[in-house]
């Protein structure tokens, strides 16, 4: 082979594993899941924190990289060993389960106690709530068994911090609970929330059409903001790319009923077995919370209207502490974070059947 010959093999054998390289790319990006970290309060079993967090692993679309967890509906210690359970029964154990905060940055029970005794009793103060209260270092009641996987040794906050930096903007952050471990990976990184795709979180409460009690005389309480205030006011005031919010106004058209179950029953995989055996009806309000937001962020398609409005917190000690506040464009603060995406209505029924194929669907491998 001349020199010449052997100069233009060398250029073709170059070019070809270029191409091959770029093609490798493309093939990558084209197919690659949506990345998600899954921040929960995850009481269980079943009920709205672990069904919504079935609902992303669930789905084909989703890379979840990790649950973080944080005390809320429940104390941290059992929530963690509730989430593990739930993915061994699913055969997901290779996704990794992350405790966070076991308290508010602020807020005590003790405190709040005082504050019930001069402006009214709440509904629901989650771990704290009397009737179901047990120590923090307990598990409570485990019907579906205890978990032989682990948690992950590290921390919550700066496993978030960690994995923005290594997916820089590819990220979506789902908060389904308190916004305790978000507002220390941004105190630990102020550049975390900017190093995030988006912000997609179930909380705040605007006018809610309901005869709930819980929301007739507080139509601004939400408990997910209002279990940590100051924690809710640091994640809004960061520099998110994007925020969408599942509130309360279009959580309380949704329910979850008996025929919901049956439908999910009928299959027999590992995700609608779970459901069969823990999703339970409590009295006249059953709403999806949880799963509203999640199944809005997987298709936003059924969501059919929305507006924008910038959030923030009461974060006075008086009767509206933990509060939600909310301005238009024309009315807001010199001083806000980025404007939040509100979720108004929803065509019910495509979300309903999402819900149901969803969780009778065989759960995607890793």
């Amino acid at each position: 082979m001349t020199g010449s010959k052997r100069k233009l093999a060398r250029q073709f054998a170059a070019s070809a594993i270029l191409c091959l390289a770029c093609v490798a790319a493309f093939g990558q990006q084209s197919s690659g899941k949506r990345k998600l970290i899954i921040d929960q309060d995850a009481a269980g079993p079943g009920g709205t924190d672990q069904q919504s967090m079935l609902l992303l692993v669930q789905s084909p679309q989703t890379e979840v990289l990790g649950i973080t967890v944080v005390t809320g509906d429940a104390w941290l210690k059992e929530e963690v060993a509730h989430t593990l359970r739930m993915l061994e029964i699913i055969g997901r154990t290779d996704i990794p389960v992350v405790p966070g905060a076991e308290y508010p940055l602020v807020r005590r029970k003790d405190d709040t106690e005082l504050w019930e005794q001069q402006y009214g009793t709440v509904p629901w103060v989650g771990a704290w709530t009397p009737r179901r209260y047990h120590p923090a270092d307990q598990l409570g009641e485990m019907p579906e068994g205890k978990p032989a996987t682990k948690a992950s040794d590290e921390d919550a906050a700066h496993f978030l911090v960690r994995m923005v930096h290594k997916y820089p903007h590819e990220i979506t952050i789902y908060e389904g609970g308190p916004m305790t471990n978000l507002a220390l990976a941004i105190s630990i990184d102020p550049e975390f929330a900017s190093l995030a795709k988006e912000l997609v979180f179930m909380g705040a409460s605007l006018n809610p059409k309901t005869d709930d009690p819980e929301f007739v005389n507080a139509p601004r309480h939400e408990f997910n903001l209002w279990f940590d205030p100051e924690a809710a006011h640091v994640t809004f005031m960061a520099p998110w790319k994007k925020i969408v919010c599942t509130t309360v106004d279009i959580s309380v058209k949704t329910r979850l009923t008996q025929e919901l179950i049956n439908r999910v029953k009928l299959a027999h995989t590992p995700a609608a077995q779970y459901v069969a055996s823990y999703a339970r009806l409590y009295g006249k309000y059953n709403y999806l919370w949880d799963e509203l937001a999640s199944l809005a962020w997987l298709d936003p398609s059924f969501i059919t209207a929305k507006n924008n409005r910038y959030l923030d917190i009461d974060l006075n000690r008086g009767a509206g502490y933990g509060n939600t506040l909310s301005w238009t464009e024309e009315d807001k603060p010199k001083i806000v974070g980025t404007a939040a995406e509100i979720q108004v209505d929803l065509d019910t029924q495509r979300f309903y059947n999402m819900f149901v194929d969803l969780l009778s669907a065989p759960t995607p491998r890793p």
